[in-house]
């Protein structure tokens, strides 16, 4: 969205700045975090620490090139093969991936946060019960020292099998822990349809777990949010951009009151567009129009070299949303958490007028 400013010159979105005290704000004011890959928090620092310590044969130079962002993202799935494939070797990897991202988005505002795991690519190095007791192990120890709550969401590899996203459901069934509490589905959505991981879902729902699913993400048909929502019966939907497509379907999912968990610099549609483009096209903005409801989320914040604040501070500078709705957002993102009526209740109490305590000591913008 272009600025007021009369010397504005059109740049990269990621560069463009508000006051001081109005950057601020957007790594203060409470936040729930719904939409987070474990493994896209891995520092650089932590991936060269892994890499040396596995002795996976990852070279320097590749490591760069997995932290290098040009003019235009590069896909991430490649990072998360050679985590998969070559270093993630010790379940206590996983613990300290976990730790060190809740101390860092404790400094962001977050105060819950839910990461999707994929277990099917590192079975080969350990069990499904080793992984998440690490997991959990490091939800635990990084709520004590940063009072930030954090849950698992096991997510299938839909570039996998529907037999190994089945088994998946089997272990979590098989091994259950407090923190694990749904289960999601990544990985590259093209040419891997929703419904073919109908068992595993059906699975998981008859044994007590949310649903939610990634779809309509790379602009893949509109059916496939179709699909996550009335056969998969998904509770929210990542991403789901392609909904736009089909004003009927909005008008279902808004009758459901379904959540949509955003990202405002997804991928796709940063490869596809200008930044300009970006600014005014995004989905985002035409699915607010629609009357759906949405929450930001960071989803690979250090392959993306973007925070969660950053992913709200987007939401208000360059896709035009007001802080009216930036706050019913953060409603949203409470609605939608896996959490009691109990908890979501407090955090209304809490969060909403710490909110708008903040927003009211923001200086006017020129």
């Amino acid at each position: 969205m272009r600025s007021t400013n009369p010397g504005f010159v059109p740049d990269s979105p990621f560069s463009r700045t508000l006051p001081t005290e109005w950057q601020n704000f957007f790594s203060e004011f409470p936040k729930a975090e719904l939409h987070c890959h474990l493994l896209g928090t891995t520092s650089r620092e932590t991936f060269i620490d892994l890499v040396r310590d596995s002795g996976a044969p990852v070279s320097m130079e590749e490591i760069e090139g997995f932290y290098t962002r040009g003019e235009k993202p590069v896909g991430v799935l490649r990072i998360f093969r050679a985590l998969e494939a070559h270093i993630l070797r010790k379940p206590e990897y996983l613990k300290r991936i976990a730790i060190e991202h809740m101390a860092c988005v404790s400094k962001q505002g977050v105060r819950y946060i839910e990461f999707f795991w994929n277990w099917t690519g590192l079975k080969h190095f350990m069990t499904f019960e080793a992984a998440q007791r690490a997991i959990c192990e490091g939800l635990r120890e990084g709520e004590a020292r940063y009072g930030v709550i954090g849950r698992l969401v096991p997510s299938i590899d839909r570039e996998a099998t529907p037999e190994d996203a089945v088994e998946l459901v089997s272990e979590m069934i098989a091994h259950r822990e407090p923190e694990s509490i749904g289960l999601g589905i990544d990985y590259r959505e093209t040419n891997h349809e929703p419904e073919n991981f109908w068992k595993a879902y059906f699975m998981a729902r008859d044994a007590g777990f949310h649903i939610t699913a990634h779809a309509g993400e790379f602009g893949e048909h509109w059916r496939n949010v179709e699909t996550a929502i009335d056969l998969l019966k998904c509770e929210r939907i990542d991403h789901g951009y392609t909904i736009i497509d089909n004003p009927e379907l909005v008008q279902h999912a808004k009758l459901l009151n379904m959540p949509f968990a955003v990202v405002p610099t997804n991928s796709y549609y940063l490869r596809t567009f200008t930044d300009e483009e970006w600014a005014q096209k995004h989905p985002i903005r035409r699915m607010h129009e629609m009357g759906l409801k949405l929450f930001p989320n960071s989803d690979d914040p250090t392959m993306h070299h973007i925070r969660i604040s950053e992913s709200w501070y987007l939401m208000f500078n360059f896709l035009g949303f007001t802080l009216a709705d930036l706050r019913a957002m953060v409603e949203n993102s409470i609605d939608a958490a896996w959490v009691t009526d109990a908890e979501k209740a407090e955090w209304k109490k809490t969060w909403l007028p710490e909110f708008d305590r903040l927003a009211a000591a923001l200086p006017p913008l020129a």
